[in-house]
C-alpha cells in the first residue's frame, strides 16, 4: 500500500472515583454489573415516553439512552442496515491499582459525537452508584471524576456537584512506531473465527486486525464525522500473512447473567500478552493504536476486549 490511512475517531477518557465502605462484593469480573446498573439509570433518568419500545418511540433519534444504549441505525444508514443495532458510542474501563482503600475507579471512554451526553453519564452513573451495584447492591458514592488525556495526565472536571466545561473530544496522536510493540490484553478478548470462539493457541493476527477493522470503520461512520475510507480487502488479506514474534495468552473464563435473555451467558476469552515485530507493519498501527481505546472483539461496552501497547523489550520474547 502506498499510503497508511489514519482513522479519524475523537476520544474522550473519563475516571470516576467512588466511595466504598465495607467489604466489596462485586462480581469476579464487574464490566456486566456496571453496565446493566447505568444502562437502567440512564433510562429512568432521561425516558419521558413509558411502557413504549425504544425502536417505536417517537423520540428515539433524540434520546440519550436510544443512542448510547440501544444506538439504532440512523435513517439512511448504508451499513449494518439488517441491523436493530450499531456498536455503541462508549466503553467501560476498569483501571487497574489507581485507587486507595476504600476508593473504587472506573473509566468511561467516549467516541465522537457521544460526548455530548456526558453530563447525562455522569448523573447516570452516580445515580447507578448510590442504588448498588451487583447482586449484593453494593453502594458507590461518586467523589469525583477527571478527565484523562492521551498521556495519562488527569485534570478534575467534576466535584461536589459542579461540572467543569469538557474539552471538545480529540483524536489520540500517534506516535511514532517501535521496532517491536506488545499489545496486553487486559480483559477477555472473545474473538470469533469460522464460528468458533479463538483459543489461546489457535489466536492470530489476521482474525484480531480483521475485528479491528470492522470495529473502528463502524464506530467512524456511525459516531463521527469523518468515515473510514481505506483498502479494507487489501488489509486484511495482508493481516493473514502477519505473525506474533511471541505469545503467551490463556483462556479466562466467566460468565453473566442477561435479564434481557434469563440465562446466564458465557462470556470467556483470552488474556495475556502478544509481541509483533513491527517491520513492514506501517499500514496497521493506526489501528492499532487507536484500538486501545475502542477495545476489540464481544462485549466491548462492559470492558471486554481492553488492551494497552508497549515497546517491546528482549525479555518480552522470552
Amino acid at each position: 500500500m502506498a499510503t497508511t490511512i489514519h482513522p479519524v475517531i475523537p476520544v474522550r477518557q473519563y475516571r470516576f472515583y467512588f466511595m466504598s465502605t465495607g467489604l466489596r462484593r462485586l462480581p469476579e469480573y464487574p464490566g456486566s454489573a456496571w453496565r446493566g446498573a447505568f444502562g437502567h439509570a440512564l433510562k429512568r433518568t432521561v425516558c419521558v415516553v413509558r411502557n413504549t419500545p425504544c425502536n417505536q418511540c417517537l423520540l428515539k433519534n433524540a434520546c440519550a439512552y436510544s443512542y448510547i444504549f440501544e444506538t439504532p441505525p440512523p435513517a439512511g444508514a448504508e451499513k449494518m442496515r439488517k441491523y436493530t443495532a450499531i456498536p455503541h458510542p462508549f466503553v467501560l474501563r476498569f483501571p487497574e491499582n489507581l485507587s486507595p482503600e476504600n476508593d473504587y475507579s472506573l473509566d468511561v471512554i467516549l467516541f465522537g459525537h457521544g460526548q455530548r451526553f456526558f453530563p447525562y453519564i455522569v448523573h447516570a452513573l452516580q445515580t447507578a452508584g448510590q442504588e448498588g451495584i451487583g447482586g449484593h447492591r453494593q453502594v458507590f458514592a461518586l467523589r469525583k471524576v477527571d478527565e484523562v488525556d492521551p498521556q495519562g495526565r488527569a485534570q478534575t472536571i467534576y466535584q461536589d456537584g459542579e461540572l467543569q466545561p469538557q474539552r471538545q473530544a480529540a483524536v489520540p496522536p500517534l506516535p511514532p512506531m517501535p521496532a517491536q510493540l506488545q499489545m496486553t490484553f487486559h480483559s477477555p478478548l472473545r474473538i470469533k473465527q469460522d464460528g468458533k470462539n479463538l483459543s489461546p493457541d489457535g489466536f492470530n493476527f489476521g482474525a484480531l486486525f480483521g475485528t479491528l477493522l470492522r470495529r473502528i470503520s463502524m464506530i467512524s461512520y456511525f459516531h463521527t464525522d469523518t468515515p473510514l475510507e481505506t483498502d479494507f480487502a487489501g488489509l486484511a488479506a495482508k493481516a493473514k500473512t502477519v505473525q506474533f514474534a511471541s505469545r503467551r495468552l490463556e483462556w479466562y473464563d466467566w460468565t453473566r447473567y442477561s435479564s434481557r435473555q434469563q440465562a446466564e451467558m458465557n462470556m470467556g476469552g483470552v488474556i495475556g500478552n502478544v509481541v509483533l515485530d513491527t517491520q513492514g507493519l506501517e499500514d496497521f498501527w493506526p489501528y492499532l493504536w487507536i484500538g486501545q481505546w475502542t477495545h476489540v472483539g464481544k462485549a466491548t461496552s462492559m470492558g471486554m476486549g481492553a488492551y494497552a501497547i508497549r515497546a517491546a523489550s528482549l525479555s518480552d520474547n522470552r
